[in-house]
């Protein structure tokens, strides 16, 4: 943590590993480390660890009333403010967990939403991470109205006075959230609907979409600042790109591309975030050509690239195009060969190696038939000139014998000049 900033918890982080979970809601060294470095991302500073091996869960506190004494102690002494579970916790599990340990309780996937809503810039952004915030609170509020909920009034059996304000209060809230709720949904269609728009012009111009997708910092942002300048801020932290940014790309002098950037995958990604995020990352069902960038130099890369895979077939992108990039190769120690294949480009998108390979294989993939040529349309023609400007990428034109256009043109526009072209 540098020392400019100012810390906003002192975390300890908590694991468990057990064989009735799911692997992939299992916590072992690697989740861990990821954890802390996604605390570290919020503004916090991780001052304990501890990974637990349980046969099973404890229903009540997750890791077992020995175990939860064991933390309390441990924040006691290192003066920790939060602890945060690697695995996803009940509404339930949490409330029982902050009482016992005394700090504020919360799990990976309040902690990604958290950083979500730090980094989120634009309106699209910031609707996504309310909607996630919000579905992600809603189970949850149970928990908060306990200490109403006590004051009902008589035994509970009678219809007067059963109904304490607690429950009053949790159903005006519940209903709030619903609200608010069905409210985003409305305005992240609106946003789906400009895309629409957007996605039908770029189709009716014939421009390419290519997707960058990837594990969170693998070099996305990196990757799209050398190919276009965008000049998109790169940093070495998770999430530091969440909204999407869209540039034109020149890939070679007969094809141009619109190029898009999109929020890094992670393992354990909030299942409310992919579902609200589905408004940005729907572009990748609708792009031409995915760019799945994969950082080599993590030891984990293989397993990395599987939870991007299996998020892309969520998403309904899985029969796209797809040229997989493998990132920061020039960090790879000598000796270790790396995947090669018809659709693989080993690139640094820091220093530019492998750029000029891989444009030539975005050029090879999305080649459909367009070329330069030069046409020269006779006067009585020149309706096909205004054709020309609408359906193709018109560079020059010149007044002579006849008119002569060099423009680059898709195969349909060949066919409808080709008396004219000049070989």
């Amino acid at each position: 943590m540098r020392n400019t900033e100012e810390v906003r918890d002192q975390v300890v982080l908590v694991g468990l590993n057990s064989p009735v979970l799911k692997k992939e809601e299992n916590a072992d060294e690697g989740t861990m480390e990821e954890l802390s470095a996604l605390v570290e991302t919020a503004g916090a500073e991780t001052v304990g660890m501890v990974l637990q091996n349980r046969t099973s869960p404890d229903p009540r506190t997750f890791i077992g009333e020995g175990k939860v004494e064991e933390i309390r102690e441990f924040c006691r002494s290192h003066g920790a403010t939060m602890v945060i579970f690697d695995n996803d916790l009940s509404p339930s599990q949490m409330r029982v967990l902050t009482e016992a340990l005394g700090v504020q309780v919360l799990d990976r996937c309040g902690l990604i939403l958290d950083i979500f809503a730090q980094r989120a810039k634009t309106k699209e952004g910031r609707l996504q991470v309310e909607l996630a915030q919000y579905k992600y609170l809603l189970p949850r509020l149970t928990g908060m109205w306990t200490h109403l909920e006590r004051q009902a009034g008589t035994s509970g059996k009678g219809p007067i006075g059963s109904k304490g304000p607690g429950e009053t209060q949790l159903e005006t809230d519940r209903r709030h959230i619903h609200r608010k709720i069905d409210k985003l949904w409305e305005d992240l269609e609106d946003v789906r609907r400009v895309r629409s728009t957007q996605r039908d012009r770029r189709r009716k111009n014939e421009i390419p979409v290519v997707a960058i997708v990837g594990y969170t910092n693998a070099g996305k942002s990196t990757l799209l600042n050398q190919l276009t300048g965008a000049g998109i801020p790169a940093n070495n932290r998770l999430f530091d790109t969440l909204d999407t940014t869209t540039r034109l790309l020149t890939v070679s002098d007969t094809l141009d591309v619109v190029i898009s950037d999109t929020v890094g995958f992670i393992r354990k990604l909030p299942h409310q975030l992919v579902e609200a995020f589905k408004a940005t990352l729907e572009e990748l069902e609708y792009a031409d050509l995915l760019l799945h960038v994969i950082d080599v130099s993590n030891p984990e890369w293989k397993q990395q690239a599987q939870v991007v895979e299996n998020l892309i077939l969520e998403l309904g992108a899985g029969e796209q195009p797809r040229i997989d990039v493998y990132n920061k190769s020039d960090l790879v120690p000598a000796g270790e060969i790396l995947p090669h294949g018809e659709d693989i480009c080993a690139i640094s998108a820091r220093t530019g190696q492998g750029i000029e390979a891989l444009l030539e294989l975005i050029d090879r993939r999305l080649d459909k038939g367009t070329r330069r040529c030069v046409i020269h349309l006779p006067y009585d023609k020149g309706g096909l000139l205004d054709m020309l400007y609408r359906e193709a990428k018109v560079e020059r034109v010149e007044y002579g014998g006849t008119i002569d256009v060099t423009a680059v043109c898709n195969p349909r526009v060949l066919g409808q000049v080709a008396p004219f072209i000049s070989e």
